[in-house]
C-alpha cells in the first residue's frame, strides 16, 4: 500500500542567480505558455498526494486551495524550507520538488514514490551526488533537518548523507533516459545541472 505524502513545492527562494522571480518564468505546457509555478504545481497534482503545498511566501496567482508555509527559518537555503514542511507535515512522507526544474516529469517522481515505504524515503542520485531537490523524506528526517540547522550546517549534500547512514533514506540511481529532467533554470543563460545547489535559493 501506498504511504502517506505530502507533496511540496519549493519556491521560497530569492532568484538572486536569475534575477527576476523564478515563478513567473514562462514554459510550455500542455501546448500553452504558462508560469513555471503552475507547472510545477500540475506534475505534483498528477501524483494525487495527500496534500499538496508551497514552501515560501503566498506569491499573486497561487490558487487558494493550495496552502503556502512561510519558511520558519531566514537565509539557509533549501533546508529551511524541507524542515518547515517537515514540521507541518502529518502525512509518512513528504516529497519536494524545487521551482526551478522545470524538465521534470510525473514519471519519474512516481518511481520514487513506488520504492519508498512509509518509514524510508528516497533520493535519487546522479554522478555519486544526491539529488535532494527532487526527492522523498519520512517524518523522521525533521530531527535530523533541526539538527543540522542547529549547527549551522546548510548543505543539502550532509543532509541526504546522514538520512542515507541512518536507514531514512534508500538512493535511487538516475537512470540515463531520466537524466535530462535533473536540468534546473537558474540563470538567465539557461538550463544547469540540478540538484546538489548549495546556496540561499529554493
Amino acid at each position: 500500500m501506498q504511504p502517506t505524502f505530502t507533496a511540496a513545492l519549493l519556491a521560497g527562494g530569492k532568484s538572486t542567480r536569475m534575477g527576476r522571480d523564478k515563478a513567473y518564468l514562462t514554459v510550455e505546457w500542455g501546448g500553452t505558455s504558462i508560469p513555471l509555478w503552475k507547472r510545477q504545481l500540475g506534475v505534483l497534482q498528477a501524483l494525487a498526494p495527500d496534500r499538496l503545498v508551497i514552501s515560501g511566501p503566498r506569491k499573486p496567482g497561487y490558487p487558494e486551495s493550495v496552502a503556502t508555509l512561510a519558511d520558519e527559518y531566514d537565509g539557509v537555503g533549501p533546508l529551511g524550507g524541507i524542515a518547515t514542511c517537515l514540521s507541518k507535515t502529518r502525512t509518512a512522507l513528504l516529497l519536494v520538488l524545487a521551482i526551478d526544474l522545470p524538465q521534470i516529469r510525473p514519471a519519474f517522481l512516481l518511481k520514487l514514490l513506488a520504492r519508498s515505504e512509509p518509514e524510508c524515503g528516497v533520493v535519487p542520485v546522479y554522478q555519486n551526488r544526491f539529488e535532494p531537490l527532487m526527492a522523498l523524506y519520512p517524518a523522521a528526517a525533521l530531527e535530523v533537518a533541526t539538527d543540522q540547522l542547529s549547527k549551522q550546517d546548510y548543505i543539502l549534500q550532509h543532509f541526504a548523507e546522514i538520512l542515507l547512514k541512518n536507514r531514512l533514506v534508500i538512493r535511487y540511481d538516475v537512470e540515463r533516459s531520466e537524466q535530462p529532467q535533473l536540468k534546473n533554470w537558474n540563470t538567465p543563460q539557461g538550463e544547469e545541472r540540478g540538484g546538489g545547489r548549495e546556496g540561499t535559493e529554493e
